[in-house]
């Protein structure tokens, strides 16, 4: 599911990951239009990045049945915590929403926190790109975090530890994100990808 805001560059950061599915054995179905998720066929992995908007409640009741039935969800960046702001039942599927990014582009640290297939080997690493600010849920598994330095408009949130990538499970069903990937460049950074590329096979029950 790609498109929405073109600022996410959601056809060029979907194309990577179609590739990677494609090499992994899935047949790979692209849809540029929610109405999909009315009347979701049934797969093993949705992946979504969708920036800005919202379902229909039909969208809505489509995807979150098709994710509880035992359908993998997975997404990163703002294609999966920036929408749905009026879907409840989305949110609570996504265990997560965007609120800001302050200071903008700045340099942080990725730190890997949880043992999980997903992060296994990789360790620590440094970005410089939006250090996504979160309303999530208690009940995650957070498997890396970044920590705030209170820069920008936000001076409050100076040590805040707040999860970059989490899982969850929902009913029969799979969550993987990752708050990294406002670009593609951002994607391919190679722990970022890894983790990514991982974050998929696992959301399809791999």
């Amino acid at each position: 599911m790609r498109g929405g805001w073109a600022g996410h560059s959601p056809y060029e950061c979907c194309g990577i990951f179609e590739k990677f599915l494609t090499l992994h054995d899935f047949d790979v179905e692209v849809a540029d239009s929610l109405e999909v998720y009315a009347d979701l066929p049934d797969v093993d992995l949705i992946v979504q990045s969708w920036t800005t908007g919202n379902l229909t409640e039909e969208q809505e009741e489509g995807l979150v049945t098709a994710v509880r039935n035992g359908a993998g969800f997975a997404g990163w960046h703002g294609g999966i915590l920036a929408f749905g702001y009026e879907n409840p039942r989305y949110q609570y599927l996504v265990g997560g929403r965007f609120v800001f990014h302050p200071g903008g582009f700045v340099p942080h640290r990725i730190d890997i926190a949880a043992e999980h297939p997903i992060v296994a080997g990789i360790g620590g690493y440094d970005v410089h790109t939006e250090q996504y600010y979160c309303h999530v849920d208690p009940t995650l598994e957070v498997l890396a975090t970044t920590t705030f330095a209170g820069v920008g408009e936000a001076p409050e949130t100076k040590g805040t530890v707040m999860p970059v990538v989490w899982t969850r499970r929902f009913g029969a069903g799979r969550v993987f994100v990752n708050t990294l990937g406002h670009s593609p460049d951002d994607l391919l950074l190679p722990p970022t990808r890894t983790i990514t590329e991982r974050g998929l096979l696992w959301a399809a029950g791999g």
